[in-house]
């Protein structure tokens, strides 16, 4: 079939599948479902949390963290839903321009039926086929005006067939606008409930915030002392390094050779380590962050707070060796694990299963994460490369 006598509605299906190939960056159906399936993991892990930290009835930082990991997942949600539904709408549009194309060529080839259907009519008017054909002067006439007839016959036989087939290509096309309409209501109808909680959460997000403002002096209090307790840590850290670098110094080439093997292994793992904990999202990002609550205050994180449920355990996030236990006023316990030149830190443990000297693989169990006395469970995660505190979510797989 040639691309003139090609039916209208199969140029328009070319022409909207070449335009679906080329709508770069636009993100796939399956893409946006898994968007969604992730974001509703996160609202459930934050909604746990949350309710572990909302049982001591009293208003922490720890409950507007996880309140404000359920609004960022939910409103990651809900811009997945929004994105799903315009994905529908562009989909809906381009069924309609096949509908519209499908029903215009109904037309023209009804009409053309209709039109050979009359022309036989009028050419027939008083004759029947035999006196047609048998009326011939000659016999060459005669063969020609019977190839004519079955020319005739076979175009008409065409003209019905090709009516039958736009006839249910143009149901199939609109019973796929009714599918398609169908799931965009769902998704609205699921879209509106969403923003419904959502705005629960904020006004809930809202009191939460009044109330700790009233504890000004009290989160100061707890700022000093968390101040503290880093800077106390950092000095542990620093001069348990220091005597590492010191040891390396005499270790033998063998010995030596290994440790490099360490830090490359553990240098590949960049953006693929694994969580300390199995559940949880970072309450607290590495550097300086704004106060959730103080404004005009800075806070200052060496590591990753991860907060997560009450007795989760700790695991350790890559092969190494364990060369601090300690204990550490406002940390907790505290593990370091040394993987050649680099060396991880899990503070605020409530129990260490490990022993210095120890050699702990991937996944090992390190310990359980302590809840404060104020239902918040979280876990301090630290990433250092010798001297130097590195962003521990850079090393971490994403979520």
């Amino acid at each position: 079939m040639s691309v003139s006598n090609m039916p209208k509605y199969v140029l328009w299906a070319m022409l909207l599948l070449c335009s679906a190939t080329l709508s770069y960056g636009q993100k796939t159906k399956s893409q946006l479902e898994k968007e969604k399936r992730e974001n509703l993991s996160k609202i459930a892990e934050a909604e746990k949390i949350l309710s572990d930290t909302e049982s001591e009835r009293k208003a922490t930082i720890g409950q507007l963290r996880a309140l404000n990991q359920q609004i960022s997942a939910r409103e990651g949600l809900i811009s997945s839903l929004n994105e799903e539904i315009a994905l529908l709408d562009g989909e809906i549009k381009d069924l309609n321009i096949i509908v519209s194309a499908l029903l215009s060529d109904l037309k023209q080839l009804k009409a053309e039926y209709a039109a050979m259907i009359y022309s036989s009519y009028k050419a027939n008017h008083g004759y029947s086929q035999l006196t047609f054909l048998f009326s011939a002067a000659t016999f060459n006439q005669l063969f020609m005006r019977l190839k004519y007839l079955e020319q005739y016959s076979d175009a008409r036989k065409l003209q019905a067939q090709q009516i039958e087939e736009v006839s249910k290509e143009l149901d199939g096309q609109r019973n796929e606008v009714q599918i398609k309409r169908a799931e965009q209501q769902v998704l609205l109808n699921q879209q509106l409930a969403e923003n419904e909680k959502l705005l629960r959460l904020k006004n809930k997000q809202s009191n939460l915030v009044q109330e700790l403002t009233k504890k000004e002096k009290q989160l100061k209090r707890e700022l000093a002392e968390r101040k503290e307790a880093l800077d106390r840590l950092d000095k542990l850290i620093a001069e348990i390094v220091r005597k590492e670098l010191e040891r390396s110094k005499t270790l033998s080439s063998k010995a030596l050779a290994d440790e490099e093997e360490l830090s490359a292994n553990f240098e590949e793992m960049k953006t693929k380590l694994s969580w300390p904990v199995q559940s949880g999202f970072v309450s607290s990002k590495f550097g300086k962050q704004p106060h959730p609550v103080l404004k005009g205050i800075t806070v200052d994180n060496r590591g990753v707070e991860i907060q997560t449920n009450k007795d989760s355990p700790v695991k350790s996030v890559h092969q190494g060796k364990v060369i601090t236990v300690a204990f550490a006023p406002g940390m907790n316990n505290v593990v370091m694990v040394q993987h050649g030149e680099y060396f991880t830190l899990y503070a605020r443990l409530k129990e260490v299963h490990v022993k210095k000297g120890s050699i702990v693989g991937k996944d090992d169990l390190i310990g359980t994460v302590y809840t404060d006395n104020s239902g918040v469970t979280e876990v301090h995660f630290e990433v250092w490369k010798n001297y130097a505190k590195l962003d521990p979510e850079k090393w971490l797989s994403p979520k």
